[in-house]
Order: structure tokens, then C-alpha cells, then sequence
């Protein structure tokens, strides 16, 4: 006896999936003669269709997660942009002077080593440096 039809009906009536209108047996009689949406509602109304409790997956717990050096994430990027820049400014500054002929080759590699190892902060310190140097 296929009764997907009614079951349809029945849950677009409700609002629901129809796998969750439940038929009861002994009135599988009545289900099966009803044609129309009154006589569905009525047979709602008497008990005769009912709608199965919604099954509801468990609720899981979230996973802590471990702070372990591969999973600490560091801003690295603005760090290491701020340090090219400087980096960038800094041996231009040196070449130009050497071009100059107001440095010499050791020298040169010295301060070149300094600003790798961010021995100046600005323009004005390596100024400062090579002023020194000079004298």
C-alpha cells in the first residue's frame, strides 16, 4: 500500500520533510480514503498522522588546541619589510659614498656588516658613523 502521496501532502500541510509524518497502523484505512486537505487535516487533528521528533546529532566539543612552537604564528612579514627597506636605504647610501672615493674597500664591508646586523636605526646614525670614521 503506497500512501507517498498522502505523506507528501501531509508535510507540505505541516511545513515538515514528509520522512518525518508518521501513519498510525490501525487507522491506515481511514489515511488511505482521505483525498482532500480537510480530510488530511482532520485526520491530524484526530491523531491519526503525527510528525517524528527531529533527530538531533550530538554536540561535540571543540578541540583545544596546544600551543607548541610550530602552531605560535608571528607577524614576520611587516617585520622583515620594515628591515629590507631600511636595509635597502642604508647600502645605497654606503655605495654612493664609496663612489665617492670617501670610504674605503674594508671599511665598506665593515659598515655593510653593521647594517646587516642593524647596528643603525636610521640614515642619520650611519651619517654619524661615517663623519667619525673620516676624522
Amino acid at each position: 500500500m503506497k500512501l507517498d502521496k498522502k505523506k507528501a501532502m501531509a508535510g507540505r500541510m505541516l511545513g515538515v520533510s514528509p520522512a518525518r509524518i508518521l501513519f498510525i497502523e490501525p487507522r491506515l484505512d481511514e489515511i488511505k480514503e482521505a483525498i482532500t486537505k480537510e480530510d488530511i487535516r482532520s485526520l491530524i487533528a484526530d491523531g491519526a498522522i503525527m510528525i517524528k521528533p527531529i533527530k538531533a546529532k550530538k554536540s561535540t566539543q571543540k578541540r583545544k588546541v596546544k600551543k607548541s612552537p610550530g602552531n605560535i604564528k608571528i607577524n614576520v612579514k611587516n617585520r622583515k619589510q620594515k628591515y629590507m627597506i631600511l636595509t635597502r636605504k642604508l647600502r645605497r647610501k654606503v655605495a654612493d659614498l664609496k663612489s665617492k672615493n670617501l670610504l674605503t674597500k674594508d671599511q665598506t664591508l665593515d659598515i655593510r656588516n653593521k647594517i646587516r646586523n642593524k647596528y643603525f636605526k636610521n640614515k642619520t646614525q650611519l651619517n654619524e658613523f661615517v663623519a667619525t670614521l673620516e676624522k
